[in-house]
C-alpha cells in the first residue's frame, strides 16, 4: 500500500527519489476528460516499445477537447503518444489506465503561495527554453512550432508581475526548472524526436490537467483569481488541433526507430515536469 509523505519528508528525500504524493498529483495533471477509445490496438502492436510504468507521471498530451470529431486526438503518431501515456494512468483517471492509484487527491492538497510562485518561475524557464529552441530552429522543422498560440512565457511574465505587485518576492529558478531546461536544450540538438515528446507533453497537458490544477490551487490560496497562465487567445482546442496536425506531419518522415525514441521519452517528460509541479506544495 502506498504511504503518504508529508512536505517535510519530501524535502529530505534523495534527489533521485520521487515521493508517492508527487506521482499521484502528476497523474492528475494528465487525466483525459473523455473515455473514448484511444487507439490502443495500434500501440499494442509496437512490441519494440518497452515502458517502465513505475508511476512517475505528469505532463502528457492527453487533453481531450469537449468538442471534437470522433477519433481526432488518436489520429496518426499523436495517437501513439497518447496510447503510451495511458500506460501511466490509473483506471480512475482514464478508462485505459493500467496503474494502481497512489497518494492524495488534488482536493486534499495544501499549496502555499510561495511554492506556487516558485512553480510559476520554474515553469516560465521551461517555456522560455521551448520557445527559444523552436525560434532558433536547429532543425528546419522546429520552426513549424513557432507562434502556435500555445506559448506561455508572456502570460507568466504578467502573472509574476501581479504577484510582485501584491508584495511577494519573486525567486530565481530552482533546481527542477534549471535541470529540465538544460535537458531540453541538449535533447533539441542531439535527439529531436525525444525533444518533440517533451514539447508535446508540456503544452498539451497544461491545457487539460494543468488548467484543473490551476483552478483548484487558485480556489485555495488566491481567492479564485484566474491567472494569465491559464488563458489563451481564441479557442485553445483549435490551437491544439493545429499543433496536432503539425506533429503528425513531422512524424510521417520519421523512421520507426525515431518514433520509438520519441515514445520512450514519455516517462522522463512526466518525471521532470512532475518535479516542477511538486513545487506547488513546497
Amino acid at each position: 500500500m502506498a504511504s503518504r509523505i508529508s512536505i517535510s519528508q519530501f524535502q529530505t528525500l534523495p534527489p533521485n527519489r520521487t515521493p508517492l504524493f508527487v506521482k499521484n498529483l502528476c497523474a492528475l495533471a494528465l487525466a483525459p476528460r473523455s473515455r473514448k477509445s484511444t487507439g490502443l490496438s495500434g500501440f499494442r502492436r509496437m512490441s519494440s516499445v518497452k515502458l517502465r510504468t513505475v508511476g512517475v507521471v505528469y505532463a502528457t498530451a492527453t487533453e481531450v477537447p469537449k468538442k471534437r470529431r470522433a477519433g481526432e486526438e488518436t489520429k496518426g503518431f499523436v495517437g501513439e503518444m497518447r496510447a503510451v501515456a495511458m500506460k501511466l494512468h490509473t483506471r480512475d483517471q482514464a478508462k485505459e489506465g493500467e496503474k494502481l492509484p497512489e497518494g492524495k487527491p488534488v482536493a486534499r492538497w495544501e499549496p502555499t503561495v510561495e511554492g506556487y510562485i516558485q512553480f510559476l518561475v520554474d515553469s516560465k524557464l521551461v517555456y522560455d527554453t521551448l520557445e527559444s529552441i523552436v525560434a532558433e530552429g536547429a532543425y528546419p522543422w522546429y520552426v513549424d512550432f513557432k507562434n502556435t498560440g500555445l506559448e506561455r512565457s508572456e502570460k507568466l511574465v504578467k502573472d509574476l508581475e501581479w504577484f510582485r505587485e501584491q508584495g511577494h518576492a519573486i525567486p530565481e529558478p530552482s533546481t527542477p526548472g534549471l535541470t529540465y531546461s538544460q535537458i531540453l536544450k541538449e535533447l533539441s540538438k542531439t535527439n529531436p524526436p525525444a525533444f518533440i515528446c517533451h514539447f508535446y507533453n508540456i503544452y498539451f497537458a497544461h491545457t487539460a490537467g494543468g488548467r484543473m490544477i490551476g483552478k483548484k490551487v487558485s480556489e485555495k490560496i488566491l481567492n479564485g483569481k484566474e491567472l494569465e497562465f491559464y488563458k489563451w487567445e481564441g479557442d485553445f482546442r483549435l490551437l491544439l488541433q493545429n499543433v496536432r496536425e503539425k506533429l503528425n506531419k513531422v512524424a510521417n518522415d520519421w523512421s520507426r526507430e525515431e518514433k520509438n525514441r520519441c515514445l520512450e521519452e514519455t516517462e522522463k517528460s512526466f518525471k521532470y515536469s512532475g518535479d516542477i509541479l511538486a513545487l506547488i506544495l513546497s
